[in-house]
């Protein structure tokens, strides 16, 4: 008989990546009907939410590629949204308030911020890398606290949201929610592709073992630092769409707190997932706002509910849809 199981192993790689697609172009395709459905409801305060949430979606998946595709717990990755952030700020008050500047001037400061304390942070491991990236965060956010001209602890609101190509389209709740959504998609796709290609095998093999890495050939530390600066440029991205939803900026946004925030997202949605890290964003959002709604206690019912999918469910919301069959494959 022919010996069918090397084309059952190429086929399983195949039918997990055609679910993982399709789960995240059905939530692409539910968040784009959200403002028509909101106007219809006559409830337009849900497009501002939406907005919200996909913005944290963004930096969900940012975080994902270095903690669930290169297992690097950082705890100082909310440093990047408030260089997003900040950049918006500074640049506003300087006259440039193209959008695409803007967010090319966070990337940029992101990217020598990552590059140096990744280069520190990558020589060691566990809670020493934890640790040394909680420090490093805690930097960047007391820096910003002292930075009197931009309102120190109290922050500073803008005078408007950012224009693109000169025309004010995220004036209005709409535009903000459409551009969001757009790089949304774009970042997801950016991130999709990476993790199939060499770099994200890689990446994902010095996950599994770094020593095994080493011995056939790869120096996980490039691959690593690498991921590290890819995924601060991406979070400032968030930064930047969060300064502008906003139309305030606060080193609040740095945080440890927040960080904290995004990591709660992926175990919520599903580490190593990128379809479960945008899940997670936008859940975690969703409920904050549902749960406030009804109580000033909603992070105990939250908490609860973290529990709940952590004992019941270890691979996140994604794994969840997967075992319920909703989805052929949830990652």
């Amino acid at each position: 008989m022919t010996d069918l199981s090397h084309i059952h192993a190429a086929a399983a790689p195949r039918t997990r990546l055609a679910g993982r697609l399709k789960l995240a172009l059905g939530v692409f395709a539910i968040m784009a009907v959200v403002p028509p459905v909101a106007q219809a409801l006559d409830e337009p305060f849900v497009v501002v939410i939406a907005t919200r949430m996909m913005i944290f979606a963004i930096a969900a998946l940012s975080l994902d590629l270095i903690l669930g595709y290169g297992a690097l717990v950082s705890f100082g990755h909310a440093a990047y949204l408030g260089f997003g952030a900040y950049a918006v700020a500074i640049l506003s008050r300087a006259g440039m308030d193209d959008l695409l500047i803007q967010i090319l001037a966070a990337m940029a400061a992101s990217a020598v911020f990552a590059l140096v304390t990744g280069a520190i942070s990558l020589r060691t491991r566990g809670v020493y890398f934890i640790m040394i990236t909680l420090a490093f965060g805690q930097m960047a956010f007391f820096f910003f606290v002292s930075f009197s001209t931009l309102g120190g602890d109290d922050g500073v609101a803008l005078a408007a949201r950012s224009t693109i190509a000169g025309m004010p389209l995220l004036q209005d709740a709409q535009g903000m929610f459409y551009a969001t959504l757009i790089l949304l998609i774009a970042v997801f796709a950016g991130l999709y592709r990476l993790t199939l290609s060499r770099f994200g095998r890689v990446l994902t093999g010095t996950r599994e073992s770094a020593l095994r890495m080493e011995a056939i050939g790869f120096r996980p530390f490039p691959y690593q630092l690498t991921a590290y600066v890819i995924a601060g440029c991406l979070c400032s991205v968030a930064g930047v769409l969060l300064a502008n939803q906003a139309i305030y900026v606060s080193p609040a946004y740095m945080s440890w707190h927040r960080a904290g925030e995004l990591i709660v997202m992926l175990v919520l949605g599903g580490v190593g997932s990128l379809t479960g890290a945008m899940i997670g964003g936008l859940v975690t959002i969703a409920l904050e706002e549902g749960l406030a709604r009804y109580s000033e206690h909603w992070r105990l019912g939250f908490g609860m509910i973290l529990i709940l999918v952590a004992l019941f469910s270890p691979g996140g919301l994604s794994g969840l849809l997967r075992r319920l069959g909703l989805v052929r494959d949830g990652k």
